[in-house]
């Protein structure tokens, strides 16, 4: 099978081989340099601050986004949350449970954030900001200068979910005030499922020891007392974190992240470029290198789906709800080559030979 999803997403040689070796016991100096190691890499290809901690918590994506809300947020804020799609709604829906007041800006599908949205919460006594980078369930990467304009002049406090952008688009967090970056071990970084890494800016440090988190296993206090010696509270998915610093120096020995940025975009070109002619129509505003989300006109979305997946070998992304039918995703994402490119355009060409598409 080739992966052409979103997540998870084909790994190098070196992180699968890792991912064949025994796990080793982890209350180590050993591992304790490997996770101080990720820790500055990860600040690095961020482009954090210096006074910037890490932290990698065991759980997938969502998992730190509502670390994030629980240990920066509470009903004394007055949040906004821009809503384009599935994971926009899950921020709103985080923020309903845990009591914070917010506002949505939504957005239809496939839609850009542009000024225009954003203009009639000028001064309106917001105190946080919401968003994540790429709404990837629509494909639509949001414009982050145009929200860190925003958020300085209003001052406030921003949580960023680049859970499927980090490496694959740009992104400086110390330049654009962002106080809190949450990405995934299976997206860009291409490793197996199971590791969230969040970045906290020293503002946001300072809002972690003022709030008290009522989940102990996501209390960041917790985690960063122990990622102080390289470490973490509870046992952590411990091949996963070996495999993501094998995966980082990978990066850091081929360009770093503007190699990473480089070669995704390069692939996400040479797609998009090569089915000019087939009967898809790119539904987002503002694409990011990451995925391409495509509506096809002649057929279901699921349908091609299966049809690739049983018969071609080729794995796309299906969207799920009222987008099941309409739109499916191809990723950009992990150890993938202009070859499998071809190969899932040649797959495309038979389809439509066959007025399947």
């Amino acid at each position: 099978m080739i992966n052409f999803t979103v997540g998870p997403v084909q790994s190098s040689e070196a992180v699968r081989g890792i991912g064949a070796e025994q796990v080793p016991y982890f209350r180590t100096s050993e591992f304790s340099d490997v996770m101080l190691d990720n820790e500055q890499l990860i600040k690095k290809f961020a482009k954090a601050s210096d006074d910037s901690k890490v932290v990698f918590l065991t759980s997938s994506g969502s998992g730190a986004m509502e670390t994030a809300i629980m240990n920066t947020l509470t009903p004394n804020d007055k949040a906004l949350v821009v809503n384009g799609g599935s994971f926009g709604q899950r921020f709103a829906e985080l923020l309903s449970l845990h009591n914070i007041p917010y506002t949505e800006i939504k957005l239809s599908h496939g839609k850009a954030l542009t000024a225009d949205h954003l203009a009639p919460y000028e001064n309106q006594g917001f105190t946080t900001f919401l968003v994540n980078k790429h709404e990837t369930s629509t494909g639509v990467h949001y414009d982050m200068d145009l929200i860190s304009r925003f958020c300085k002049r209003n001052k406030l406090f921003l949580i960023v979910d680049c859970i499927s952008s980090f490496l694959a688009d740009p992104f400086d967090m110390k330049n654009l005030g962002a106080d809190v970056m949450i990405t995934g071990s299976q997206k860009a970084l291409a490793c197996p499922p199971g590791i969230s890494i969040m970045v906290l800016s020293p503002e946001s440090i300072k809002r972690v020891n003022q709030t008290k988190c009522v989940c102990q296993y996501f209390d960041l206090q917790i985690a960063l007392k122990n990622m102080e010696r390289g470490q973490t509270p509870w046992t952590p998915a411990v091949g996963i974190i070996r495999q993501i610093n094998a995966r980082l120096k990978e990066i850091d020995a081929n360009g770093g992240v503007e190699g990473e940025i480089e070669r995704i975009g390069g692939l996400a070109t040479y797609f998009r470029k090569n089915i000019q002619n087939l009967p898809f129509e790119i539904v987002s505003e503002s694409l990011s290198n990451a995925v391409t989300p495509l509506h096809p006109t002649t057929a279901s979305a699921y349908d091609i789906f299966l049809k690739l997946k049983d018969e071609y070998g080729i794995w796309v992304c299906p969207n799920g709800g009222d987008m099941k039918d309409s739109i499916f995703r191809v990723g950009h994402i992990g150890a993938l080559t202009i070859d499998d490119y071809n190969k899932l355009i040649a797959a495309f060409l038979d389809l439509k030979e066959k007025k399947f598409i």
